[in-house]
């Protein structure tokens, strides 16, 4: 069959539509011999492949096979059926995985927002426990810099001359430090700062309403609020913690060699944990 086939698969009633190529990812599976038909398992009724398996389980079994990762809901718990599955699928590496439960189940992740408002200037600095979140985040946060004249600097919308886009602060892979605001420069100029966080196209200046749009992203990220606090209170410094639970995900490489033991790859970086 053609790898840019399209494959109708009926699992315990529940329809998969997908490629050939996708259940040949793992040529020795039972998925992929059951395109060449060398599966009684497997019946071929009006074009559709039926099989009498969980449709539901089967689900995360098509997600690994387009993603070659395993990411499961945070409430999920029937790892022993989801392995039991994979296992007559002839799909011994997810298999394996899930035989490794701790390895899949959620972890709670942090994340800090310190806040500090002084006079015409807002500084920002983000700690998340998961250094990918904090990448995702900083790619989001754009800071744009320009001067502008004594009349304008506190408009609430940039000047018609060209903004410049400045590098956020990285000290380190889990935090990042920006500001937004106006300081002086010289005669009547001062040198603006805007922040604009995506999806939102604003450009704004007022370290308030930035922190206001940031922390409604984070709460649409799927964050939860547990605190707000004063850090410092001659620096006026505000601390918003934030927490959420993160799913697992475990990357696997596809046609792993017949019969080599999987967890022995895995502990070969076959299978990676992402942070």
């Amino acid at each position: 069959m053609n790898n840019r086939e399209v494959v109708v698969l009926s699992v315990g009633g529940v329809r998969f539509v997908t490629w050939a190529s996708t259940l040949q990812q793992f040529p020795e599976s039972r998925l992929a011999r059951m395109l060449n038909n060398d599966d009684q398992e497997f019946k071929l009724v009006n074009g559709e492949f039926f099989v009498d398996r969980d449709g539901t389980l089967f689900s995360y079994i098509i997600d690994f096979l387009r993603t070659l990762q395993v990411s499961l809901p945070t409430d999920f718990s029937d790892y022993q059926r989801l392995r039991r599955e994979a296992e007559f699928y002839g799909l011994h590496p997810l298999a394996d995985l899930l035989s490794q439960e701790e390895l899949l189940k959620p972890r709670m992740e942090i994340l800090e927002v310190r806040f500090s408002l002084q006079e015409m200037q807002a500084f920002f600095r983000i700690f998340g426990s998961c250094s990918t979140t904090v990448e995702t985040l900083a790619e989001k946060i754009t800071v744009f810099t320009g001067q502008q004249s004594g009349q304008s600097w506190n408009s609430p919308f940039p000047s018609q001359k060209p903004l410049v886009p400045l590098p956020l602060e990285r000290p380190s892979h889990h935090d990042v430090i920006f500001q937004c605001g106006t300081d002086y420069s010289a005669g009547d100029q001062f040198v603006a700062r805007y922040v604009s966080v995506k999806p939102d196209n604003r450009k704004l200046i007022n370290g308030t309403n930035v922190l206001g749009l940031l922390l409604d992203t984070l709460l649409k990220d799927g964050f939860r609020l547990i605190s707000t606090r004063t850090v410092s209170s001659e620096e006026k410094v505000e601390c918003y913690s934030f927490e959420r639970m993160r799913p697992a995900r475990l990357t696997v490489t596809a046609h792993q060699t017949p019969g080599s033991s999987e967890v022995a790859q895995a502990k070969r970086s076959q299978v990676q944990r992402r942070k």
